[in-house]
């Protein structure tokens, strides 16, 4: 892709990013993603030049121009990952023809969805049901059409993925009751298989353990300078992230191929 088209790409991708803030902040309030946006503190109908994705927090340095109260860093942060991402799905799934379109469409919404419960579960450590289930046949969709125009039945090793990889977190759910993870990271991790398959899911799911082990270990001593057992942690945002750095970057940490033709020579 030309440079231009890179940035129209990221300035689309903030636009949208936008919107999902408003999605995440007003879901389960009562109140509707329709209306004029205001300042959560007093309540000031803003302008639209309060409204630009990213310059605006940059140019009102993070405060509101009228109550001078402070905005919270989801507003910058959505807008920018979703450029960012927006981004690189364009460029690893270019829209050449109707069939890469559709994947492109495919993923932009996965991403849509997946920034949303992202900051839903960062600011109340849960994954509300209606953002699982839409994840989960948005992936079965993808499956079926498999990046062409027409729906096929996906083989059965495709279709094992998703509840394979999702069974884990669902025993952990079930012997802790609860205690351990929620059963949102089940229903994420069963859309995250059938958009990945069992080898690449895989290797999502252990750099989603990597990184999670790592930053969490880094946050609760920096917050708290000693590590608390009870303290939640959110692990869907490090589901997502560790699926699109396979779906984007194709690491590999883990040749399930090899593991498997080892177990089949050893049994």
């Amino acid at each position: 892709m030309d440079t231009l088209s890179l940035i129209l790409s990221f300035i689309f991708g903030t636009v949208i990013g936008s919107f999902l803030n408003v999605v995440s902040l007003r879901f389960n309030t009562g109140t509707g993603i329709g209306g004029r946006s205001k300042c959560m503190s007093c309540g000031t109908t803003l302008t639209w030049k309060e409204l630009v994705p990213l310059f605006s927090f940059l140019a009102q340095r993070g405060a509101c121009k009228k109550c001078k109260s402070k905005i919270s860093w989801q507003y910058p942060a959505v807008e920018f990952v979703a450029g960012a991402v927006f981004v690189l799905v364009f460029m690893t799934f270019p829209p050449t023809n109707l069939s890469t379109g559709i994947t492109t469409f495919i993923y932009l919404l996965a991403t849509c969805l997946l920034l949303v419960i992202s900051a839903y579960d960062i600011k109340h450590k849960i994954i509300p049901d209606q953002f699982s289930y839409t994840f989960i046949l948005l992936s079965l969709m993808n499956l079926c059409i498999g990046g062409a125009s027409w729906f096929h039945v996906p083989n059965i090793s495709a279709f094992l993925a998703g509840p394979l990889l999702a069974s884990p977190f669902a025993l952990i759910w079930i012997v802790s009751r609860g205690k351990w993870m929620g059963l949102g990271d089940a229903k994420l991790t069963l859309g995250i298989g059938w958009f990945l398959g069992i080898a690449a899911g895989v290797n999502a799911l252990v750099l989603s353990f990597w990184i999670a082990a790592v930053i969490s270990v880094i946050w609760l001593f920096v917050t708290y300078r000693r590590f608390k057992p009870r303290t939640e942690i959110p692990f869907g945002p490090y589901l997502i992230l560790g699926m699109y750095l396979v779906l984007i970057f194709h690491i590999q940490v883990i040749d399930v191929g090899m593991i498997r033709e080892l177990l089949v020579n050893y049994l």
